[in-house]
């Protein structure tokens, strides 16, 4: 079968042995698989995402091998292997979250040497872990259902209490999928920040309210415009909250993911405003903790999802409550991946690149 493998730092085409399924596993075709921004970082940064595997107890990938990117995404029921249920009949279109159950323990799909991911034409998945796609949402914006459900996953971490005025730094996939699952929670307004007029108005699509380009306008001192408390929330303030400037919690999405990012919303955010990143840094960075402490802010790191958040996302994206069609901007081959990395660097062109491996 072929495949788009990352070789030697690069994405090339070739072909690789059939798949077989092994107990507990079937066989699907790729039908939609979207590029996802780590899967950018990994090309540019896998041997620091090698090194934090092994810090972490996962197995790393081998960088003097073969590894198949491609961990969002939608495929057809082929074949079953055995001590299988067979639940649902070959040509059945599922998704699933990227991940094989093994004797050892769960094992990641798509960084890995052994566990083949969607840039390719065929790949293995566990039944246990299946959904089925509801009949008529096509492939490619199933496969949106892994990076929503990232959104979902930050959103639910953030343990909100409805009070909060959001503000989301970054409107690339990640933020957008933010502002998604904010907007679902009826949190209002959300304040997004982007210097990409693309990314801007891809989030107001998705459901910001107001739209910051940090070139032109300072994104706290914007937040700060839509975050002041009535005068019946000012009076209710205990008298050494008073003291403070009379604006409503701030909840602050980084979904940037580079270095200073950190240390800018220490400099920006509000006293007490809390703080959860998304966005995937692949290098070292700093932030001065004194910031931190003398602002008592909370800062929350997320990483993936739940099942039951992953088939939320895929309900959402079935009843249409977020605009899965708005993000997908276009569709290559496998042939055509390494020309989408390249794509994707520059955000007014593409927002969410998919890959049809038979196409």
């Amino acid at each position: 079968m072929r495949a788009a493998i990352f070789r030697n730092g690069e994405i090339v085409v070739d072909s690789l042995p059939e798949l077989k399924p092994g107990a507990g596993q079937v066989l699907v075709k790729t039908l939609a698989c979207g590029i996802c921004g780590s899967d950018l970082h990994a090309r540019k940064h896998a041997h620091r995402m090698a090194d934090m595997a092994k810090l972490v107890g996962r197995k790393p990938m081998d960088l003097s091998r073969d590894v198949v990117f491609g961990h969002e995404f939608c495929c057809e029921i082929v074949d079953h292997g055995p001590a299988t249920q067979g639940k649902f009949k070959p040509g059945t279109r599922v998704c699933s979250i990227p991940a094989l159950l093994t004797p050892e323990g769960p094992q990641g799909i798509g960084y890995s040497n052994d566990n083949i991911g969607a840039y390719a034409e065929q790949m293995l998945l566990s039944e246990a872990l299946l959904l089925e796609v509801p009949n008529g949402l096509s492939p490619q914006h199933a496969a949106l259902t892994e990076p929503l459900a990232v959104g979902v996953h930050a959103v639910e971490k953030a343990n909100i209490r409805g009070n909060e005025v959001p503000l989301v730094i970054g409107c690339g996939p990640v933020g957008l999928a933010v502002i998604a699952a904010l907007k679902i929670n009826g949190l209002y307004p959300i304040v997004a920040a982007d210097y990409s007029p693309a990314r801007r108005a891809m989030a107001e699509k998705l459901g910001a309210d107001v739209v910051v380009d940090p070139a032109r306008s300072q994104p706290f001192a914007s937040w700060a415009e839509h975050a002041a408390m009535s005068e019946a929330e000012k009076a209710a303030r205990p008298p050494l909250q008073a003291m403070l400037p009379p604006l409503k919690p701030a909840l602050i999405f980084e979904c940037v993911g580079v270095p200073g990012i950190i240390q800018q919303l220490f400099e920006g955010a509000p006293r007490d405003a809390r703080i959860v990143v998304v966005g995937v840094c692949m290098e070292s960075d700093r932030s001065e903790p004194m910031l931190g402490i003398m602002k008592e802010l909370n800062v929350q790191y997320v990483l993936g999802y739940t099942p039951d958040e992953f088939a939320t996302s895929l309900r959402l994206i079935a009843e249409g409550e977020v605009d899965a069609a708005a993000m997908v901007t276009a569709t290559v081959g496998i042939d055509g991946v390494a020309q989408a990395f390249a794509d994707l660097a520059n955000p007014e062109t593409h927002t969410k690149i998919i890959v049809e491996p038979w196409r």
